[in-house]
């Protein structure tokens, strides 16, 4: 708790559910409050679309178990099934459907079939409406429920596997992976400038042995919940704080008529160019990393408001952009010549919606089509009121005690932590994603299902590479030449150790991100002539950096390399450092990991719960502010928002 606000909400499973606040929301104009409700509005309506396109029985599962929960509530059983099915109806809100956010694997209950069937089979009896559409929705799921050899997992990435026919995720329809591949290259011309993201915003579909596209559009696939979507967007328009707010706007309304990805690009032009008023957002299928082939995007939405003190610092670094590009250690042929239009931000988050809820980025760097940066340029947010959370939440834990390897390193992480976490994420998105460029007639896709977790990867050697700069030093980001370490020492802990407490028994590591740090740590770990080193001290596996200065000098050689297969396109090599160094699980380390966690009783994952948002009026119906309220429950917020937001009928 600070300042009298309670972050944490509940905890659940392996879950922690916190607040955040939308500071000084109170000293907005009544305009831009109103802008922020009806945005917000907007993407509390994309929801079910986030649920469908995860795995297409996720709506039907979370309307079954919620039947099941409010009766159970309602009629007050209470036992360990009852108690069993609350939490994984919990973990199914949490994750948008009924794989693990994070590693993907299908969440296998601890209710019994027999139990939620006799449920049932009550409201049956007691002729509780809606009870013979659970029974036939149980029907139909309990394969997809109780067998674990049934979609097992969201978004597979094995090598050797058909990843499109072994992933539940929705974006393909009887197809394998050789079909959508070929299909998608056949799409591209490589003489085209401006290449519109193929499939970026479709389900592909083998009907009458023809493969199409089902496009996500207003009359089309999702059309019910994207027409509510842009009935909030113009009203929106109506309130927004400028003419370049409405414009971006409008052509965002008209991509989602049509669906047509040349107006996504344009849209994606007007909004990255729109600099003015303090108010922006996130709306739409944005990012890939739930497509084993990186192709679909899954819907997201976040409305947001500038942090204006804390924005100075990420002005201090797209300013110096051209100066970080001119030194990176890359080849110069991957380096842009000049630097256009670098805008970052630190924000507040005032609504969260779809990918981004309940677990949320800290940081975003869009748009992300490469020859709309290299052209236009890119923006980039750092969330400060979810770091805040975080940060506030995270005090007291013992995890440092626990897995740092003494005193004094764990001073230094307190002393400069916090800050150097917050510097390393705007280096991340601000620059990492926004530097280098693509040799001429390199596909964009060449990476395939290893892109994502390159990309990220590019992004964060890049940071790491500069926090250790003397320039960050001059430019007063860092308060002195020894900061860096606490962010190096840190990050290689997560890579190499903490990070495992993620990661569910006899699991490998899955997730983008997490391949992406596993990848450097190990890595460096393998190929930096001992600069840091694993050791056992009391039986206790620990992280030792004997040389920072060698480790920069190692992250800068990965870089290098990392960049040259981004630029390149070089598939082979970008596998081998993914299988190599990425996803393999050591089970003994694991193993030791879990114990050790499991003492400090710490949640592995956070999430965020939303401020709940309503208009105030005056007698005369006037509306002259807008509400917001922390008090609502996660349940009651994710059962609201099930009923007020159904966009999929």
């Amino acid at each position: 708790m600070k300042d009298g606000f309670a972050y944490v909400v509940e905890r659940f499973a392996d879950i922690q559910i916190l607040r955040y606040k939308l500071h000084g929301f109170e000293n907005l104009s009544l305009r831009q409050k109103l802008y922020i409700y009806y945005l917000s509005e907007a993407i509390l309506w994309g929801r079910d679309i986030t649920f469908d396109q995860m795995c297409w029985a996720n709506l039907s599962v979370r309307k079954l178990l919620e039947a099941v929960y409010r009766f159970s509530v309602e009629k007050n059983i209470d036992t360990k099934e009852s108690h069993a099915l609350e939490t994984y109806l919990k973990r199914v809100w949490f994750s948008n459907g009924i794989h693990h956010h994070y590693g993907g694997e299908k969440f296998i209950p601890e209710f019994s079939l027999e139990y939620i069937k006799g449920v049932i089979a009550q409201m049956i009896e007691e002729e509780v409406p809606g009870a013979r559409e659970a029974e036939e929705l149980m029907k139909g799921l309990e394969e997809v429920i109780f067998n674990p050899d049934v979609l097992p997992k969201r978004t597979n990435k094995t090598a050797g596997d058909d990843l499109v026919l072994t992933s539940a995720c929705h974006f393909y329809q009887g197809v394998t992976q050789q079909q959508a591949e070929e299909y998608y290259a056949s799409k591209k011309d490589k003489d085209d400038p401006m290449p519109p993201s193929w499939g970026l915003n479709s389900r592909l579909v083998e009907e009458n042995g023809e493969l199409h596209e089902v496009v996500w559009c207003e009359g089309g696939c999702y059309g019910e919940a994207i027409s509510h979507i842009i009935h909030f967007l113009k009203l929106a328009a109506e309130v927004a704080e400028n003419q370049q707010q409405r414009e971006v706007i409008a052509l965002l309304i008209e991509y989602y008529r049509t669906g047509d990805l040349r107006l996504f690009d344009s849209y994606s032009i007007k909004w990255v160019n729109c600099l003015e008023g303090d108010i922006d957002f996130i709306n739409g299928f944005i990012e890939v990393y739930d497509d084993p082939l990186g192709i679909k995007a899954t819907w997201e939405g976040i409305v947001e408001y500038i942090d204006k003190e804390a924005t100075k610092r990420t002005q201090t670094i797209s300013n110096n952009a051209q100066w970080f590009e001119n030194h990176s250690p890359v080849d110069p042929r991957f380096r842009k010549k000049v630097v256009k239009g670098v805008t970052a931000n630190v924000i507040c988050a005032a609504m969260l919606a779809g990918e981004e809820y309940p677990a949320s980025a800290i940081g975003i760097n869009l748009p992300n089509a490469d020859w709309i940066r290299a052209a236009h340029g890119s923006k980039s947010i750092t969330i400060s009121n979810l770091t805040e959370a975080y940060n506030e939440t995270a005090k007291g834990s013992g995890l440092y005690e626990e897995f740092v390897i003494d005193q004094p390193t764990i001073d230094l992480i307190n002393r400069y932590g916090n800050a150097c976490d917050d510097l390393h994420t705007d280096l991340h998105e601000c620059l990492g994603h926004g530097s280098g460029q693509l040799l001429p007639g390199t596909d964009p896709d060449a990476l395939k299902a290893y892109g994502s977790t390159i990309e990220e990867a590019r992004a964060d050697l890049f940071a790491l590479y500069y926090m250790a700069d003397d320039k960050l030093v001059e430019l007063g980001l860092l308060p002195d030449g020894e900061a860096y370490k606490a962010q190096y020492y840190s990050y290689l802990l997560n890579g190499l150790i903490t990070q495992l407490r993620r990661i569910a028994p006899g699991q490998v590591i899955e997730e983008a991100h997490m391949r992406n740090r596993a990848l450097i740590a190990r890595w460096v770990l393998r190929h930096a002539d001992g600069a840091v080193e694993m050791v056992k001290i009391g039986g206790k596996t620990f992280v030792k950096v004997n040389d920072y200065l060698r480790l920069r000098e190692a992250f800068a050689t990965l870089l290098a390399e990392v960049q040259r297969i981004k630029s390149e396109g070089d598939f082979s090599a970008a596998r081998q450092l993914v299988e190599d160094y990425a996803i393999e699980v050591d089970a003994h380390l694991h193993q030791e990991v879990l114990e050790r966690s499991d003492r400090l009783n710490l949640p592995a994952f956070k999430g965020f719960l939303n401020p709940k948002m309503s208009l105030v009026r005056a007698e005369d119906g006037e509306v002259v502010d807008v509400d917001v309220d922390y008090s609502e429950t996660y349940t009651e917020q994710m059962l609201r928002y099930s009923r007020d937001y159904a966009g999929l009928n």
